[in-house]
């Protein structure tokens, strides 16, 4: 897909989080730096897409499983990390949206795919989901979203998203 509006996920330890929500800039020095960062996944535009497969709705639609990317709990409203600010789960958050989403088989959500009812819908990025291979990328990003939140889950950790 061309570029455009990218999610990222970050795994923090809840005192991390306390940090950041303390003083935003140690998250945007994060954010912002070079090194690799291991606790950082980048799923690229498949964000509104997965919401989507999910619920039949984009990420716009306040439905609950869009939390996973737009908690509306804000790590500081005030902060552009690229498109925004960073939003915020807590380690009982994670808990539940693995719970809601560990058993889901990624194959399933391909059976969900439908381009034009996605473009029709407002589904980011638009037309590219008429892109031949687009259920596979969805597919694969929803899986490594899958293991995030099972490896934040099993560590009793938080997670931060943003978009940039």
């Amino acid at each position: 897909m061309n570029d455009g509006m990218t999610a990222h996920l970050l795994r923090v330890t809840p005192q991390e989080l306390f940090t950041y929500l303390e003083d935003s800039v140690q998250l945007a020095g994060r954010v912002r730096s070079a090194a690799k960062d291991e606790w950082r996944y980048d799923i690229d535009k498949s964000w509104d897409g997965i919401i989507y497969l999910l619920t039949g709705q984009n990420s716009s639609s306040g439905h609950p499983l869009a939390k996973l990317f737009f908690s509306e709990q804000l790590i500081d409203k005030d902060q552009d990390l690229g498109t925004g600010p960073a939003h915020y789960l807590l380690p009982a958050q994670v808990q539940e949206l693995h719970a809601a989403l560990g058993g889901i088989q990624p194959g399933a959500l391909k059976e969900r795919f439908d381009a034009a009812a996605m473009t029709a819908a407002g589904v980011y990025p638009g037309n590219a989901w008429q892109e031949e291979g687009t259920d596979d990328y969805l597919a694969e990003y929803f899986e490594l979203v899958q293991e995030v939140l099972a490896t934040a889950a099993a560590r009793g950790e938080a997670l931060i998203t943003f978009i940039q």
